[in-house]
C-alpha cells in the first residue's frame, strides 16, 4: 500500500487576491524539500514571464505582486520557517536584475 502524501502545494493567484475560488492544488509530495522545490519553481516561472529588457528588480517585483502566482506549502514542518513566495520572489528579483 502506498504511503499518503505528506506535503501539499497550493497556489493562489495574486491577480485574484483573497479569492479562494481561484486557488488550485499544485501537487502532493512525500518530502517538504520536494514541495519547496515545486513552490520555488512556480515563482520562477512567474518571474520569467515578467522578464523584459531593462526591467528593474522593483518593477519585476511589482509585476509579480500584481499578477504572479503565490504558492504555499501545507503543512510546514515543526522547526522550519514557513515558505513565503513573496520573500522568495523579492530575493530572486534582486538576483536576476542585479
Amino acid at each position: 500500500m502506498e504511503a499518503p502524501t505528506q506535503f501539499h502545494v497550493f497556489t493562489d493567484d495574486n491577480f485574484h487576491y483573497m479569492d479562494e475560488s481561484e486557488r488550485r492544488h499544485s501537487g502532493g509530495f512525500d518530502t517538504y524539500e520536494a514541495a519547496l522545490e515545486k513552490a520555488r519553481y512556480i515563482v520562477e516561472i512567474c518571474l520569467e514571464e515578467a522578464m523584459k529588457p531593462g526591467i528593474t528588480a522593483g518593477e519585476m517585483m511589482e509585476q509579480y505582486v500584481m499578477f504572479g502566482d503565490d504558492p504555499w506549502i501545507m503543512p510546514t514542518p515543526e522547526g522550519v520557517e514557513r515558505f513565503s513566495a513573496r520573500d522568495y520572489a523579492r530575493q530572486r528579483c534582486a538576483e536576476i536584475c542585479g
